[in-house]
């Protein structure tokens, strides 16, 4: 089956970092799409951040200047810097893969992770 494992989730103060990383297998890397969602408790899940085979990067706006998308094709992984976290950022983050977009950002992923929690208090 289709593997994206997320690593580098945890809790973390008003104003602190995380780093998020998502090795994708070759079948999630054949998508157009990697990126990341997340769901907070009561709340449906949201795009966050995505990246294109050719590196183009989209953040939601409420991240915007905070967070960062990238990606090392030598490791397969892709990364999120979590910079400046604020209490409304605490959600389960999930790494995904799609070939659909909409805004610039994956759609509609076919493929997702495991999810790791952030938590910031």
């Amino acid at each position: 089956h289709v593997q994206l494992v997320e690593s580098g989730g945890g809790s973390v103060q008003d104003g602190g970092t995380l780093r998020l990383s998502c090795e994708a297998d070759a079948v999630a890397r054949t998508r157009g799409c990697l990126g990341w969602f997340r769901r907070a408790p009561d709340s449906e899940r949201e795009p966050v951040a995505s990246i294109s085979r050719a590196g183009a990067a989209q953040l939601t706006t409420s991240v915007q200047g905070r967070f960062t998308i990238s990606k090392d094709n030598a490791k397969n992984t892709i990364y999120l810097q979590l910079n400046n976290l604020k209490p409304e950022d605490t959600a389960k983050y999930y790494c995904v893969a799609s070939d659909r977009w909409f805004n610039r950002m994956c759609y509609e992923p076919q493929y997702w992770g495991q999810g790791t929690q952030v938590t910031v208090s």
